[in-house]
C-alpha cells in the first residue's frame, strides 16, 4: 500500500476503529482483516502508517517495526467504523479484535498480557480489570465465576482511564463486601470508599437492592457491547415510567445518565496530536521507551539491562539482560556492546525513545552505535546527583526539535520510571552473577 492510496478511502477526522484488509489466498476479491486499531482521528492515524517522501519502506521499518512493515506490504485496502467518542472507539476495538482475531494484532502482543473487563456471576456482580494470564486462576476462586468477559484491550492505561469515565455513568462494585454477607459474618455494614464518592451504588451499605443493581450491570453490559442507541432508548423508557409514577428523583438520575452517554467527556483519552507526532508516530499506537543500564564492581561481573515502558506502563515480558563478554571498567564501551547486541535482533519491536544512565558520554556512545547501523531515534540521558537521585534529563528538548511537544510531566515520569527500573534490573542480575562466584 502506498501513501497515494489513502485518498481513495475518504477517512474522516473523527474517532473510530480502522481495519487493514488483504486479499484471501486464491481470491482476488475476497478480503480478510489483518490488523485493527482505534483512533482519535481516523484520517490522521491511518495517514501516520504511510509516511510521504523518499525511502518510505525504511522509515516505516524504523518507526513501526518489521511486523507492521510486513502488514503494510500485504494490505490492499482499509475500511473503518466511525464512533461518537474515543471511549466508544476503545471498546469497539476490543470487541472487533476478539471477533476477527487479526493475525498482526496477535503477533503484536501475547494474548495473556492483554487486559480484560470481567463481570462476575454473583448477586451483586463485581466489575474487574484482569490480565489474560489471570483469568483461569480468577475463575477458580470462590465467588468469582465469570458471567461476562470483554476484551482484549491492548493498552491497560487507556482501559483504566476508560473505566473511570464509565464508572461515573454506571457505578459498580469491585472489591467491597455486600451488606447481607457482612451481616451473616456478624460484621457491620458500612459504605466503601467508592460508595462515598459515587463510584459504587452501595451494596456494601445495603443502599441498593439486587434487582436495581442487576439493572446497572445490564446497562453497563449493553454499553460494552456497543449498543449505546438501544441503551439510551431503554433508559428513556425507564425515565418516562418513573416520571409517571412521580418518582422524580430517580427519573432525574436516569436523565443525567442519558445526558452523560450522549455527551461523553473522554478528554483524558484524547492523545495530544503533537505527542503522537514524535518521529512521525509511535510504535503500534503507543509510546515505547527502552532504558539501559550497566552494573558491575570494578569491572567484574559486568552486566547490562534493558527494560521497556509502553504507554507509561512497565512491559516486564520484554525485559532483556546481557552478560558483557569482556569484563572491563568502561561504562560507555559496555553500553555500546549492549546496544549493538540488542539492535542485532531485527525481530524485536523498535523503540521511540532510548534512555541511558549517565551523561553526555553515554548519549554520544549511543549515537555512535545508531549511526553505524543507520537507525534514528530520540536519545535521553538521566543525570544523577551524589545521592543517586535524578537531577536532570539531557536531550529532552531534542526529541522533537524544539522540546515543546514532548516536554510534559507524563513523558518525564515515564523516562524516570524506565531509568530507575533499568537500574534495579541491572543490579539484580549483577547480584545473581556475583552470587554464583561465591559458590564452591
Amino acid at each position: 500500500m502506498k501513501t497515494s492510496d489513502l485518498t481513495k478511502f475518504n477517512l474522516p477526522d473523527a474517532p473510530g476503529v480502522y481495519f487493514f484488509l488483504a486479499h484471501r489466498r486464491g481470491g482476488k476479491h475476497a478480503k480478510k482483516i489483518i490488523y485493527i486499531g482505534k483512533a482519535t482521528s481516523l484520517k490522521d492515524r491511518v495517514k501516520s502508517y504511510l509516511p510521504a517522501g523518499r525511502q518510505v519502506s525504511q522509515r516505516i521499518l524504523l518507526t513501526r517495526g518489521p511486523k507492521i512493515e510486513k502488514m503494510l506490504e500485504e494490505a490492499t485496502g482499509i475500511t473503518f467504523i466511525k464512533t461518537d467518542s474515543v471511549l466508544e472507539a476503545l471498546l469497539l476495538e476490543a470487541s472487533m479484535i476478539k471477533k476477527y482475531q487479526p493475525v498482526y494484532n496477535s503477533k503484536e502482543k501475547d494474548d495473556k498480557s492483554y487486559n480484560y473487563v470481567v463481570v462476575t456471576k454473583e448477586d451483586y456482580p463485581r466489575v474487574l480489570i484482569e490480565r489474560g494470564r489471570n483469568l483461569v486462576s480468577l475463575s477458580g476462586k470462590k465467588g468469582y465465576k465469570l458471567k461476562d468477559l470483554f476484551g482484549p484491550f491492548p493498552h491497560g492505561s487507556e482501559l483504566r482511564v476508560a473505566m473511570k469515565i464509565i464508572r461515573k455513568i454506571f457505578p459498580y462494585r469491585d472489591t467491597c463486601t455486600p451488606c447481607e454477607i457482612s451481616m451473616k459474618n456478624n460484621k457491620f455494614c458500612k459504605p466503601c470508599f467508592n460508595a462515598q464518592i459515587g463510584f459504587c451504588p452501595g451494596p456494601c451499605a445495603g443502599s441498593i437492592s439486587k434487582k436495581d443493581y442487576q439493572k446497572i450491570i445490564k446497562h453497563l453490559t449493553l454499553f460494552f457491547e456497543g449498543k449505546k442507541t438501544a441503551l439510551i432508548r431503554t433508559l428513556k423508557r425507564n425515565m418516562n415510567e418513573l416520571a409517571k409514577k412521580e418518582q422524580f428523583e430517580e427519573a432525574e438520575r436516569i436523565k443525567r445518565q442519558i445526558f452523560a452517554l450522549e455527551h461523553i467527556q473522554d478528554i483524558a483519552l484524547l492523545k495530544n496530536k503533537q505527542e503522537d507526532s514524535v518521529r512521525g508516530f509511535a510504535s503500534h499506537g503507543g509510546l515505547r521507551i527502552e532504558a539501559y543500564d550497566i552494573a558491575h564492581i570494578s569491572g567484574t561481573n559486568v552486566v547490562g539491562a534493558m527494560v521497556v515502558v509502553e504507554d507509561g506502563e512497565l512491559a516486564k515480558s520484554q525485559y532483556r539482560k546481557f552478560k558483557i563478554r569482556l569484563d572491563r571498567n568502561n561504562d560507555t564501551a559496555n553500553l555500546k556492546e549492549v546496544l549493538s547486541r540488542r539492535f542485532a535482533h531485527t525481530e524485536w519491536i523498535l523503540p521511540d525513545i532510548i534512555v541511558v544512565d549517565g551523561g553526555v558520554g553515554q548519549i554520544n556512545a549511543a549515537k555512535e552505535v545508531f549511526k553505524n547501523i543507520g537507525f534514528h531515534v530520540g536519545i535521553v540521558s538521566v543525570v544523577k546527583d551524589q545521592r543517586h537521585k535524578a537531577r536532570e534529563i539531557l536531550g529532552l528538548r531534542d526529541l522533537d526539535g524544539g522540546g515543546h511537544a514532548l516536554k510534559n510531566m507524563s513523558l518525564e515520569k515515564s523516562i524516570l520510571l524506565a531509568n530507575s527500573e533499568a537500574h534495579r534490573f541491572a543490579i539484580k542480575y549483577h547480584k545473581v552473577l556475583r552470587g554464583k562466584d561465591f559458590k564452591i
